[in-house]
């Protein structure tokens, strides 16, 4: 006999309807999340980066084909960075995730564009001017319904989040209030800022952390030091650290050594430029005992339920307000990540509904709803003792 709904709830300890659950908005996506979440769609290093490297490309050339702001490149790289964390790349093409991505970024930044149209330009990139189509082509009809659909699915991703970060204008002021030249050291950053994107530092570093990176690199490439800069001298006014900055440089240089052909900075300059860079900042963040991925944890590794090996110590980090603890509000047992492998674990059962997510901005409201629907879902019981007198058996 078939188990229905109610039936599978009682089974997991539910009494009546589903709470529900509630997935919390993560504007910062740390390093060993990062991590996590590839061991989980179970990508090689290799392979991610040059997935993740095509598909920016990919966006990168469509925005300049269409005449796009570059806000709308900072958000469809955000997007699609944030979709290959959650979708296996073997259920997509990158092509079509760029693209979607792009597709999304265009309506949240206002510079609304047809997913027939993002189409014709991708397919006219391809081919001679002469063979040029216009939007109207029936080719397009089938693409444009799966652009659509993906962009649902773009949106799940980012937990319907649409705050995003442009480190570009304050770039531009921060040059002009250390005097770098605007055509050489501003130049440069901006272009880094663009480089920038093809890493996962945009995912993990406030606006203020990108934009003091760019500059200060770019004025280490021209040979204009900015001495407060790598003092790190008011980076309380702009609410990051020497070591935040530190990890946003060394991802650009990782950037410019491995992948110089995939850049705009990097190949206008020797990679013994950027090699020479990468060890003063090395020999800076040793003497500073600046680690290579800031607000990490360091897991207990358990053996035999003994204690943790070689001495480690479960190390915790503050909590940021920024960066809410992701958790799956709903009975107040199950939790979840950005990870495939917790959002399999949700399902109940394969064939029948499950509870319905919903997703939100504000953590204190989620604790909050949280704390009010938990009492409707206490199990409680009393105990009664009752004397009941037993018959005697005729004889």
């Amino acid at each position: 006999m078939d188990l229905t709904q109610s039936d599978i709830a009682a089974e997991n300890g539910h009494v009546g309807p589903h709470p529900s659950y509630i997935q919390l908005a993560k504007p910062y996506i740390f390093e060993q999340k990062l991590q996590e979440c590839m061991a989980a769609t179970g990508v090689t290093e290799a392979k991610e980066d040059n997935i993740r490297l095509q598909g920016v490309a990919w966006i990168d050339s469509l925005r300049k084909a269409l005449h796009l702001p570059v806000r709308t490149f900072n958000t469809a790289c955000v997007y699609y960075h944030r979709f290959r964390l959650v979708h296996v790349d073997t259920e997509y093409g990158f092509m079509d995730a760029a693209t979607a991505a792009l597709f999304t970024a265009c309506k949240i930044e206002d510079t609304l564009k047809k997913s027939r149209e993002i189409l014709c330009a991708a397919y006219n990139q391809k081919v001679t001017s002469a063979e040029h189509v216009s939007q109207d082509d029936p080719m397009f009809d089938n693409p444009s319904k799966a652009i659509v659909g993906l962009e649902r699915l773009m949106l799940e991703a980012s937990g319907f989040d649409y705050r995003s970060r442009y480190p570009q204008k304050l770039l531009l002021k921060l040059s002009k209030y250390y005097h770098l030249d605007r055509d050489t050291v501003g130049k440069t950053a901006y272009n880094m800022s663009l480089d920038l994107y093809r890493t996962f530092a945009p995912l993990k570093q406030t606006t203020s952390t990108m934009a003091i990176a760019c500059v200060e690199l770019s004025g280490r490439l021209h040979e204009r030091n900015v001495q407060e800069l790598e003092a790190g001298k008011g980076f309380k006014k702009w609410r990051t650290s020497r070591a935040e900055v530190m990890e946003t440089l060394l991802d650009l240089l990782d950037l410019y050594t491995h992948h110089r052909t995939y850049t705009t900075v990097g190949q206008e300059y020797p990679i013994e430029t950027f090699i020479a860079i990468r060890i003063t900042l090395n020999q800076e963040a040793s003497t500073n005992d600046y680690p290579r991925y800031t607000n990490s944890i360091k897991k207990k590794t358990l053996s035999n339920g003994t204690k943790a090996m070689n001495g480690t110590k479960d190390i915790k980090y503050a909590k940021s307000p920024l960066s809410p603890q992701e958790t799956l509000v709903s009975d107040g047992k199950s939790s979840v990540t950005l990870s495939p492998e917790a959002a399999a674990g949700a399902r109940v059962r394969a064939g029948l509904k499950e509870g319905t997510v919903r997703f939100m901005l504000d953590p204190e409201r989620a604790r909050d709803e949280k704390k009010i629907v938990a009492e409707y879902f206490k199990v409680e019981e009393e105990e009664y003792e009752v004397e009941v007198e037993r018959e005697k058996r005729r004889g």
